[in-house]
């Protein structure tokens, strides 16, 4: 049995976004997502098949929704977002990077 850490960060990782899951995905999906400044592409939306229940642990971080809400989350914010409600990440703070804890699955 190996310990891990969510706050841990490899040191090849500190510039890039890093998306990990802690365990196998047998209809609910558990991951660590590490975002250092990124931000979706322009004109891209998440449309997600699942529910997603997404907490942050470290940073700040901007979503936005193609009606004009946005959303700015903190340290030890958490929101769920339903399945197929389009999303973007407007922004993400690199000091220090995001740290996210993202569940997937049939939530609602």
């Amino acid at each position: 049995m190996m310990v891990m850490n969510l706050f841990d960060i490899p040191g090849h990782l500190r510039d890039k976004e890093f998306f990990e899951s802690l365990l196998p995905d047998r209809g609910i999906l558990i991951e660590r997502i590490i975002s250092t400044g990124q931000a979706s592409p322009t004109g891209f939306w998440y449309d997600q098949d699942r529910d997603e229940l997404v907490m942050l642990l470290q940073g700040e971080a901007q979503l936005a929704w193609p009606e004009g809400r946005t959303l700015s989350m903190g340290r030890g914010d958490w929101l769920l977002i339903p399945a197929h409600e389009r999303h973007r990440v407007e922004r993400t703070s690199s000091d220090p990077p995001c740290i996210w804890l993202a569940i997937h699955g049939q939530l609602t």
